[in-house]
């Protein structure tokens, strides 16, 4: 394909742009849908699976969109298949690491990986996959989990009861909001980084470096806490419980709420001693929210508060 144009897809079938494209813009019901950004090379598509309505793939002036006529943008996450056809796409995509990203997913999964322009997924019960992204990155989803592993851009993920899990982040901000989902988040963050997480039934759990620089607060109204720092406080009243104060020079600012949800500040060792750890025998430590290992078996120093 070339210049501006429009094909009705019906069937399995590869394309090759060789106009520049700096923009995606991706929907579909069903099946799965995998980015990746490339150094070099022609911008390509291509459709592996399809059953009902055809996709139609559009390139106009730099923008390559592939979605449903009937499937806007706007309002997406309020959309479902009204007329109730079955639908299902597998759609792989490669493109500049510098294009500016856009992808929506109904009933279906979602993969983007090697990208450096801003990505925005929105997802109605569709997991979301993010890995090695360096630009800014928004994800909303109503039930669909969030990954998120070696992203080095800001985040901002909103969630009705997706979980969301941050391996390796080392961005300058990272604002997630949900309502029941659970949030697991691995931070090695940037100096002068802004973390606030907010929940009202789900726990979060979060592993910092040590040594670290944080300013911390993080408050639950009836969840436990647990806190593997020994200059944090843990204060405790009518119930609510706290973790606050400063690790290191406290550079980062670590906010975190929950109303019945547990909190969990982990202490994630240096390298070499993660390293020393994992080739010397013996039982694991306690295992904290979504898996991740409790205080105890994170540092001697761990306490918790219950």
């Amino acid at each position: 394909m070339s210049g501006t144009s429009e094909r009705t897809v019906t069937e399995p079938e590869k394309f090759v742009f060789d106009e520049h494209v700096d923009a995606l813009n991706v929907r579909i019901v069903g099946g799965a849908v995998n980015v990746v950004g490339t150094d070099g090379g022609p911008a390509r598509v291509e459709v592996t699976e399809i059953d009902g309505p055809p996709l139609k793939v559009r390139l106009c002036g730099s923008t390559l969109t592939v979605a449903y006529d009937d499937l806007p943008w706007k309002g997406f996450l309020k959309w479902w298949d009204r007329v109730g056809r079955r639908r299902h796409a597998v759609v792989s995509l490669a493109v500049p690491q510098r294009t500016r990203v856009e992808v929506g997913v109904v009933g279906a999964g979602a993969v983007i990986s090697g990208i450096s322009g801003p990505t925005s997924v929105q997802g109605v019960n569709g997991d979301t996959t993010l890995v090695g992204l360096t630009g800014p990155v928004r994800a909303h989803t109503v039930a669909g989990s969030v990954e998120a592993q070696s992203v080095s851009g800001d985040i901002e993920v909103n969630t009705v009861s997706g979980d969301l899990t941050v391996v390796e982040g080392s961005g300058s901000a990272v604002k997630a909001d949900s309502v029941s989902g659970t949030m697991v988040l691995d931070l090695d963050p940037t100096a002068g980084a802004d973390v606030r997480l907010t929940t009202v039934s789900g726990a979060i759990a979060i592993r910092v470096p040590d040594p670290g620089d944080a300013e911390v607060n993080a408050n639950t109204t009836c969840g436990s806490v647990s806190c593997a720092f020994d200059e944090l406080h843990v204060t405790s009243r009518w119930g609510a419980r706290n973790i606050s104060g400063r690790i290191g020079n406290g550079s980062t600012r670590l906010r975190a709420s929950t109303v019945s949800g547990a909190i969990a500040l982990l202490r994630r060792p240096p390298f070499e001693e993660a390293e020393g750890a994992a080739d010397a025998p013996g039982p694991a430590g306690p295992v904290g929210p979504a898996g991740i290992p409790g205080p105890e078996g994170d540092a001697p120093s761990s306490r918790k508060d219950r």
